[in-house]
């Protein structure tokens, strides 16, 4: 099979070795990776500033970028569920850009989403052991419907002890601009998570959305809270 790979621009600016991780994964299971250099912004946080026109023209690039047919697999439940749920109506009054955002609308992945449900791998050989507990993002489980896929793959991991968090799909406090425009609540409800973390004793702190992972690691640095963040991918990737 082969696949597109989005890297979203989090990753790529900051958590590179998330990128890194998803493509060896995918390689390993088989799937030969695309990698389009000229990849921008998927649009999203113009999206949501209510800049239609600027997100447009994000949406056009993204759609050229990845023409042909093929699946894309992004390590990122937002920009996935920017292109599924808000690419065709930025197009609402041109036919012809809003059947290519459906179209890729339809062949757009979550990460997870697509090991399990069209690879149906559930098991995968990796090195990982430690205790680790489960972010659940707004965007990957109320807005894209995923919550078993992770956990599938975290618990046919030997030596991966998964503990669940309490309230483990409460919002981390990022939302995108939200933590920009009220940084003391968003530091507040950050705070109040990684405390929810910490009491399951675990190490590592994972989740699908790296956006969330990165706010989350900050609060634990500036609390001091001993626990590190990895996303999904780096897990999966270990020792393959």
């Amino acid at each position: 099979m082969q696949a597109h790979v989005f890297i979203p621009c989090l990753v790529d600016q900051v958590r590179p070795q998330t990128g890194f991780a998803t493509l060896r994964l995918l390689n390993y299971l088989g799937v030969r990776t695309l990698y389009t250099p000229s990849q921008v912004c998927c649009g999203q946080p113009f999206y949501k500033s209510g800049y239609l026109k600027e997100a447009r023209r994000l949406a056009r690039k993204t759609i050229l970028n990845f023409r042909g047919g093929l699946p894309v697999i992004a390590p990122s439940g937002s920009c996935v569920r920017m292109i599924r749920d808000y690419y065709e109506g930025l197009f609402a009054d041109d036919p012809v850009w809003r059947n290519r955002a459906a179209d890729l609308a339809g062949r757009v992945y979550e990460l997870s989403e697509f090991l399990v449900r069209v690879l149906k791998v559930e098991e995968i050989p990796s090195r990982f052991s430690g205790r680790v507990t489960f972010h659940d993002s707004c965007q990957v489980k109320r807005g894209l419907g995923i919550f078993e896929e992770p956990r599938l793959l975290l618990t046919h991991i030997p030596g991966v002890e998964l503990e669940e968090m309490k309230r483990s799909d409460e919002c981390c406090g990022f939302g995108g601009i939200f933590s920009a425009k009220y940084p003391h609540i968003a530091e507040a409800i950050a705070r109040d998570k990684i405390g929810n973390a910490a009491a399951t004793g675990a190490g590592v702190l994972s989740g699908c959305e790296i956006s969330c992972l990165i706010h989350l690691e900050g609060c634990a640095r500036a609390t001091g809270t001993r626990i590190r963040t990895l996303h999904l991918a780096e897990i999966l990737a270990s020792g393959l």
